[in-house]
This record gives structure tokens, C-alpha cells and sequence, in this order.
């Protein structure tokens, strides 16, 4: 079923860009290398947020694996996710705004979150008629 397997590609595209950035989090030295900031040096409060969002991209990895084992029935979490990803994007927005990130280290990062979006919308809204009944059952 076509609608199965764009529900698929979001989950496991959405997982692999959320292991990503978790690494990058993580890790602020691979980060600032992204971002192409080599005069930056975080400090123990910086790594601290880092690392406690990191943990929670990570989460969102495993929950976005275990909704690619019932596509159809756990489809809401793409929905839930594209809240997420506005708020990463408003984080770029309030980096670029504050000094901390270049616009232009910036602007890739909204152009994936942007396709991400579209791609996560896409397989929900597509899978609509072949989504099952809601029923307890049907999210377990």
C-alpha cells in the first residue's frame, strides 16, 4: 500500500535526522563544526541544556521507530512531530536573531525542518483513508 510505505519514509527519515542532531547536541564539538563556529567553546551550562535536549531527541528517535511497527494506526505522532520541528525552527530563528548562528549556517537547517514538514504532512494527510478505526487497540 502506497500509504503505508510514505508513512514508512517519514518515520525512518524523521528518525535518522532526530539521531542526528541528538549526536550533535550531544556532542557540541561535532555541532560547531556543523554550524561552522570554530571559535566557540561551550561552557558546562551550555553542555548541560544540550545534552538534557539531546535526551529528549533521542526519545523522539525511538518513538518515531516504534510508530513505523503499526504505520497507519500510530500515524498522529507525524502530525505531533511537525509541532516539534516549528519549535526547533524557532530556536534557529531565535539563535540567528541573538548573534549565536549565522543566517546563512541557519538556512539549511529551515530548508530540511521545511521539507521534513511537508514530507510529514504529506504521508499523514495521505494516509487518511486507509487509517484504521480508532479504537484502544489500534495504538498498542
Amino acid at each position: 500500500m502506497p500509504e503505508i510505505r510514505w508513512l514508512r519514509i517519514s518515520y525512518w527519515v524523521g528518525a535518522i535526522a532526530d539521531l542526528i542532531v541528538g549526536v550533535l547536541m550531544f556532542f557540541p564539538e561535532i555541532g560547531r563544526a556543523a554550524y561552522g563556529d570554530s571559535d566557540f567553546e561551550p561552557t558546562a551550562d551550555y553542555r548541560y541544556a544540550m545534552r538534557f535536549g539531546a535526551s529528549l531527541m533521542l526519545g523522539w528517535t525511538v518513538l518515531l521507530l516504534w510508530a513505523d511497527r503499526k504505520p497507519l494506526a500510530r500515524r498522529g505522532v507525524l502530525p505531533i512531530t511537525v509541532f516539534v520541528i516549528a519549535g526547533l525552527a524557532s530556536a534557529g530563528a531565535y539563535a540567528v536573531s541573538a548573534g549565536l548562528i549565522s543566517l546563512s549556517n541557519m538556512i539549511p537547517s529551515w530548508g530540511f525542518q521545511a521539507l521534513l514538514t511537508a514530507l510529514f504532512l504529506y504521508s499523514y494527510f495521505r494516509s487518511g483513508r486507509a487509517a484504521p478505526p480508532s479504537s484502544p487497540a489500534a495504538v498498542q
